[in-house]
């Protein structure tokens, strides 16, 4: 049967890893230092290591270069009260075979070490040296979640598709799998598809000859190309027109592409990472997305919960934002337990990115050091109007287009079979444009000239339809 090192400070901990391994049949052996587990695996003891990191001797990190240099093939399983993304990569670099953070679930670490054991894992890690940032903050569970996925994944070439709602920190993800990847000696290219006009994104992907287009007077790399060998991030990717998703999707079956007007293939080599906020299964059945490309861009699925959902980040969050803002010349600041409370009350729309704005302005507008819960408050009320006049707008917007369509719904009914109706477009047009020009008129009290910029319109055009409308003008408007 095989035999387990337990190394760890905490006595309690011991004494209930010990007794539930040997209740499985694991020879269970345990230590509360890193030298005794160190000299136990030197002299080939041992066919698994279960370790804390922070030992009172030393860092297990500082150990496990050696300790894996005499056993590269032992599975070690690294347990550590410090939850952070950092502690996850760290460990994935020194060669674990897995990250579990404390509290942890005892049945899920037995059978971790049921799998470790049944296929041990070679150390094929590359190292790395400390890490001076941490990319993502949070100990909840479901970061935890993300920090052990992403650690995973930084040792692949797989594809990642994120999905998370606006502010919640995708570029984030995809730039951690990259900067703690196989591909960090390589570029990080971006491309958000809601930012580009669809008639440009396949250039823009692609790259294009000279001529290929009118405007196109030299050749022009595209994504692929300038991503070459590293990775390739494609943000917003329900965003993609339907040309441009059938050429991406030959190029993640082909590996290579052309350029737009170009006919020699390009071999790509690339690492995919795609982000949305949207539901792309919605897309697919509304027939707006590639069903295809969908399962090639799917292959590793993470998602990011929004801020709502892991509150108790929040404080670990805004000091973070807080520290930040202080290595930008900011004044320091720090954040009182009514504000804690405060911020926590919050429902955060924008998610991170909302918090970190909240942050910045506080850090930069007021002159006390310490952030209270009234500081915040204030600052909140502002938001909140924008939050609740955006609503209204969507709320008209939607009641707008539900009257239009009952408008032409009711002058299709009404029509005369015999007669069907005719020019509907202009029929419903003729119903809004009067009431909407009436308005621009009479914001601008009749100066047409400000009346048309408000439009958007042309000044004699607007002049124009005035007349052929034959609306009533106060007297004294340009």
């Amino acid at each position: 049967m095989a035999e387990i090192l337990i190394a760890d400070d905490d006595a309690g901990i011991r004494t209930v890893l010990s007794q539930a391994l040997s209740r499985e049949g694991y020879d269970v052996r345990v230590t509360s230092n890193a030298a005794t587990l160190l000299r136990w695996t030197n002299g080939d003891e041992g066919d698994l290591v279960i370790t804390d990191v922070v030992m009172p001797d030393q860092n297990i990190f500082d150990v496990m270069p050696q300790m894996k240099r005499v056993r590269p093939d032992l599975p070690v399983i690294v347990m550590s009260a410090q939850n952070t993304f950092m502690t996850a990569i760290t460990a994935t670099e020194r060669g674990a075979y897995d990250y579990l953070p404390k509290p942890f679930d005892l049945n899920e670490l037995i059978a971790t070490v049921g799998r470790a054991l049944a296929q041990p894992r070679e150390n094929d890690m590359p190292m790395q040296g400390e890490a001076q940032t941490m990319p993502l903050v949070g100990r909840s569970p479901a970061m935890q979640d993300i920090y052990r996925l992403i650690a995973r994944m930084t040792q692949t070439d797989l594809t990642v598709m994120i999905n998370g709602e606006s502010g919640t920190g995708k570029e984030l993800v995809a730039r951690a799998l990259h900067q703690f990847g196989k591909r960090k000696h390589g570029p990080f290219v971006a491309i958000n598809m809601a930012a580009i006009p669809h008639e440009l994104i396949e250039s823009e992907l692609f790259g294009h000859e000279k001529g290929a287009f009118t405007g196109a007077n030299a050749r022009s790399i595209g994504r692929f190309e300038q991503a070459n060998g590293g990775t390739l991030f494609l943000d917003e990717i329900g965003d993609m027109p339907m040309e441009a998703q059938t050429r991406l999707l030959r190029v993640l079956q082909e590996g290579e592409y052309t350029t737009v007007g170009g006919r020699r293939p390009i071999s790509t080599d690339v690492r995919i990472v795609a982000a949305t906020h949207q539901d792309l299964a919605g897309l697919i059945a509304k027939g707006r997305f590639r069903e295809d490309l969908f399962y090639r861009l799917n292959v590793v699925p993470l998602r990011l919960p929004p801020l709502r959902e892991r509150a108790q980040d929040i404080p670990d969050l805004a000091r973070h934002f807080l520290q930040q803002a202080a290595a930008q010349g900011l004044p320091a600041k720090v954040l009182d337990r009514s504000a804690i409370d405060r911020l926590k009350q919050h429902n955060w729309p924008g998610n991170v990115r909302e918090l970190e704005n909240l942050v910045q302005r506080l850090t930069a507008l007021y002159p006390q050091d310490q952030i209270t819960g009234t500081l915040i408050d204030g600052e909140l009320s502002i938001e909140l109007p924008r939050q609740e006049m955006s609503t209204a707008k969507e709320n008209l917007e939607r009641d707008l287009s539900s009257k239009v369509a009952a408008f032409a719904a009711g002058v299709l009914e009404n029509g005369d079979e015999d007669a069907p109706v005719e020019d509907l477009y202009q029929t419903v047009l003729r119903e809004i444009e009067v009431p909407l020009l009436q308005v621009a008129l009479k914001a601008t009290r009749g100066n047409q000239i400000r009346a048309a910029k408000l439009l958007g319109l042309n000044r004699n055009t607007l002049r124009k339809k005035i007349k052929e409308l034959e609306l009533d003008v106060i007297r004294g408007g340009i």
